[in-house]
């Protein structure tokens, strides 16, 4: 099979199309022809070396992946050759710890593209119950924008966040594909919400999204604005996904006993913050990594029900896996790319 592959850490180029040997289901596993994968920021960042240390080179990328049921394991019920799956962004690879929650406290889970073989490729074997059917009536392209964002996105808003109708939140990144689905899951739960974005492009997109209000940063503190936004009082939820000098200007932009939740590093993985701003007001940092199985079938229920949209900014042959990891380096995405393993 094809599959984009890194031999070493290190920029665009490194990403390389090989042949390489198309896996055999185990017991208990199915082996998912790819129709389209989806590609995040986490697998910039893991080609960089700046994630982890180390991985077991030759190693293929990419945690989210749409597909078709090719090959059943033995033991295997409840699946069908030819079935439309969507791969879970994260699972426990022992059956005996399949029901631990939060799935990323188990011993043995395991990212797509870190942990074990991704999605970059055109077949991928997964444990069987780390699969759900896609019933979303989406087109391959569409849906495979949809697994990592979307699972994280309900995690982080949803579950560690535990915004509520009436809720005003913010999130930054609003054009960004983890920051255009944050305002989509705090709309579906009845939240208003506020984003930052860099430029009045990405300011319409965001608002397209569902974004109350809009602060471009550019020009404007969004701190001050997301205040006035407030009548003086600050967000009842702030989800950060970019960490760095932004989470420090994020915890004051959070009402007294709101609640920040640390969800992403792409400004960087040290933050240096007045501790004060956060003990005297009774606040409450957070963080949120990875997702459970229910938060997906969650999420998914929503695009099903017309309440998410997958927001595809553009599909890639998986030759072309290297110009979708610099577009996303350049924040030059609105939405998400996803990479097409058999296109030519």
């Amino acid at each position: 099979m094809k599959a984009a592959v890194i031999h070493q850490f290190g920029d665009f180029d490194v990403l390389k199309v090989e042949d390489v040997q198309t896996p055999k289901p185990k017991p208990g596993h199915v082996l998912v022809k790819v129709l389209a994968a989806g590609v995040n920021r986490l697998d910039h960042n893991l080609r960089e070396g700046t994630v982890v240390p180390e991985l077991p080179f030759p190693h293929i990328l990419g945690g989210e992946a749409v597909g078709e049921v090719f090959a059943l394991g033995r033991n295997v019920t409840g699946r069908e050759i030819g079935e439309r799956v969507i791969v879970v962004p994260g699972f426990a690879l022992d059956d005996a710890e399949a029901d631990i929650r939060p799935t990323v406290t188990a011993p043995s889970f395991a990212l797509p593209g870190l942990h074990i073989t991704g999605t970059y490729a055109q077949y991928i074997e997964v444990p069987a119950r780390a699969l759900v059917k896609d019933e979303t009536g989406l087109g391959a392209e569409e849906a495979a924008t949809l697994p990592v964002v979307l699972a994280t996105a309900v995690h982080a808003v949803k579950g560690v966040g535990r915004v509520k109708a009436g809720d005003k939140v913010l999130v930054h990144s609003g054009a960004s594909g983890s920051g255009s689905m944050l305002i989509q899951v705090a709309k579906a739960l009845g939240a208003e919400v506020a984003t930052t974005v860099r430029d009045d492009a990405k300011g319409a997109f965001a608002k397209e999204a569902g974004a109350d209000l809009v602060v471009n940063t550019r020009h404007e503190d969004f701190v001050e604005r997301v205040k006035e936004w407030t009548g003086g009082q600050g967000a009842d939820v702030v989800i950060d996904n970019l960490g760095g000098d932004v989470l420090a200007k994020s915890i004051e932009a959070a009402k007294a006993q709101g609640v920040i939740v640390a969800f992403g590093f792409a400004a960087g993985p040290e933050v240096r913050f007045d501790v004060r701003s956060l003990f005297f007001a009774q606040k409450q940092l957070k963080g949120s990594m990875a997702s459970d199985i229910e938060d997906l079938e969650w999420g998914l229920a929503q695009v099903k029900a017309g309440e998410i949209k997958p927001l595809l900014d553009r599909a890639l042959p998986l030759r072309d896996a290297a110009e979708a990891h610099r577009l996303i380096a350049n924040s030059a995405v609105k939405g998400n790319i996803v990479l097409l393993p058999w296109a030519a």
